[in-house]
């Protein structure tokens, strides 16, 4: 017997690596994952080390359930299920941000059904799937193959009644509390991606609402899933989606992991800047992708690009930016850049600098010149009367606009895009209201935290004082406009922009006069009479004669506008307002806060 058992292998000894990226708190969450915790290759799991050091593991139907970097950091982590015809799909997926925040992808995530009433047409008892498709092809005038692509079999459907049932599906991006599905906000959404099988690239809706770095990490996970399912002939992807919404950011994106080519050859830019010949550009995988470090004892994240440092995140740093390589004009946002010199990495912010020893785990990185950044007079703290506000790291990085994608009523903070981007288009095509605003040399701006670069019209210098409630918003748009005014080589137009708390400088400021003023009555003063009543005389008592006010509040702000003699141009309901239409057109079941509505004023 003791012949026998000294006969049996030995178990293979685990790298201690793999068994931490495993075994670590919070890398493995799904539960069709847990098996592989306990042993990897009993589960039927595998290993795979890539040139840059990063582990990819895969489950026995080879699908990646976890990637990570070379020292067992997670990156993303997948969940695959049963599927018919022994086919296997993704029900989840979390791709971690660089300052460490998990975002959630969940295949067809969002769902929306619209209804069609063709009982009075004729014959609809024959309709049957690709004449819903041609009559949808026909109303948002695409091509039926789009919609065939997009739409199957089972997302339409004529009951008895001649009711269509049109199913629009979407993947849903989330922001994970404590890094689960288990307590998820709705952010973002894609054209719904075929994961098992990747055809092609997504449009982004809501990308405004994308926590920084999220693009990036997801296409980290795509590029991935890609490689995995193309090991020989790359399949060329086209940029599709109904409608498609190109931009220079989205291309930059796609940039990083995929390279861009016309058939016919030429520049694929301009052709995929061109919605309705966006899908002529075909995208093929670049040998070298980025490549994400993290070194959770230094709060860094770094990511390589071959042997060169595109971008560096400091998950502890106040400011939320990262520091990024500088442009061929030696512009970075935020003025904060990322070099190497001698072997060390250098964090410029500034006139600050900071340097720090390359980890060795990283491979080999290769010096790069110093950026000719410009030497700017003011940073955008500058822009802050007195010091910027004290605003904690995740908070910077996490101040987005989220949406709900129910019947939940939509917070203050992500109300005001609707208002001011409608106040943007109104601006350009009311020639009376671009001539007052040309003639504005003094303009107020309260409450408007989230909007503050829509309601600053940079085309030339002039004195805006702004009183905000909402520190991290005001950070970030702070952040927002001196890269503008930095781009525009206009940093000394900096000096007349004035951030100011509105607890502290709100009666001060009011007592200045102005020629425009925005203001926002606070959701949580609605149902106060007085305060709305306050608010109204504020502004009334600001504005010079002639100027003009945008205020919004709740229905009796009208009746409090008009008692201080100033004169009411418009009223509109923001729920009517075409801006909060068009994101009804992404999610239906949006719902602004009852009775809230935008007046246009003019003081006599």
């Amino acid at each position: 017997m003791r012949e026998f058992l000294t006969a049996q292998p030995q178990p293979k000894p685990v790298d201690p690596v793999i068994h931490s990226a495993l075994s670590h708190p919070g890398n493995i969450t799904f539960h069709a994952n847990r098996p592989f915790v306990h042993d990897l290759s009993a589960a039927g799991g595998r290993v795979v080390r890539q040139a840059g050091g990063h582990f990819i593991f895969y489950g026995p139907d080879n699908r990646r359930f976890l990637a990570t970097d070379p020292e067992g950091n997670p990156l993303h982590e997948c969940e695959w299920v049963a599927a018919a015809k022994g086919t296997v799909r993704l029900a989840r997926a979390r791709v971690r941000l660089d300052w460490g925040q998990w975002v959630g992808v969940k295949p067809e995530g969002l769902a929306n059904c619209t209804t069609l009433d063709l009982s009075k047409k004729p014959g609809w008892e024959r309709l049957r799937a690709d004449d819903l498709r041609s009559m949808a092809a026909q109303a948002m005038r695409v091509s039926l193959e789009e919609v065939r692509f997009f739409y199957g079999d089972e997302d339409l459907a004529v009951d008895a009644r001649g009711q269509a049932t049109i199913r629009h599906k979407k993947d849903a991006l989330s922001m994970l509390e404590a890094g689960t599905f288990e307590r998820s906000r709705f952010m973002a959404c894609l054209g719904t991606m075929h994961w098992a099988r990747i055809d092609f690239l997504p449009v982004v809706e809501l990308f405004q609402s994308l926590l920084p770095g999220t693009g990036s990490a997801v296409f980290e996970l795509i590029r991935g899933l890609y490689d995995d399912q193309n090991q020989t002939s790359p399949l060329p992807l086209r940029y599709r989606g109904i409608p498609t919404y190109p931009s220079e950011a989205a291309y930059r994106l796609f940039n990083s992991f995929f390279a861009p080519q016309l058939p016919g050859g030429g520049d694929p830019f301009p052709v995929f800047m061109d919605p309705p010949r966006s899908q002529e550009v075909t995208w093929l995988p670049i040998p070298d992708p980025p490549r994400r470090y993290f070194d959770p004892a230094r709060h860094l994240c770094v990511t390589l690009k071959g042997s060169t440092v595109q971008k560096v995140t400091v998950a502890d740093d106040p400011a939320g930016l990262p520091y990024v390589a500088a442009d061929h004009q030696g512009f970075a946002p935020g003025d904060r850049t990322v070099s190497v010199s001698q072997g060390r990495l250098v964090l410029k912010d500034g006139e600050k600098r900071v340097e720090m020893p390359l980890s060795p785990t990283w491979g080999d990185i290769g010096g790069s010149l110093p950026s000719r950044a410009p030497s700017y007079p003011l940073d955008w703290s500058a822009l802050f009367a007195g010091p910027p506000p004290h605003v904690a790291p995740a908070r910077a990085f996490s101040a987005v606009l989220l949406y709900p994608d129910d019947e939940t009523e939509i917070e203050e903070a992500p109300t005001q895009p609707f208002v001011a981007d409608y106040l943007q288009d109104t601006m350009e095509q009311d020639s009376n209201l671009r001539a007052h605003l040309a003639r504005t040399e003094r303009v107020l701006i309260h409450n408007f935290d989230a909007v503050l670069t829509t309601c600053v019209n940079l085309d030339r210098a002039r004195d805006y004082t702004i009183l905000y409630s909402r520190p991290d918003f005001a950070q970030k748009q702070a952040q927002a406009l001196w890269n503008q005014l930095a781009k525009a080589g206009r940093v000394e137009w900096a000096k007349r922009i004035r951030l100011m708390s509105a607890e502290s400088s709100r009666m001060a400021a009011y007592a200045q006069p102005y020629e425009l003023i925005y203001a926002w009555v606070p959701f949580s003063q609605f149902d106060r009479l007085a305060q709305v009543e306050e608010t109204a005389r504020a502004v009334a008592g600001a504005l010079r004669p002639d100027g003009l006010g945008f205020v919004v509040g709740p229905p009796a702000l009208s009746q409090s506008l008009q008692a201080t003699r100033l004169r009411l141009l418009f009223t509109e309901s923001v729920e009517e307002l075409p801006t909060f239409r068009m994101h009804r057109s992404i999610l239906p079941r949006a719902r602004v806060k009852p009775g809230v509505r935008l007046f246009g004023i003019r003081k006599a």
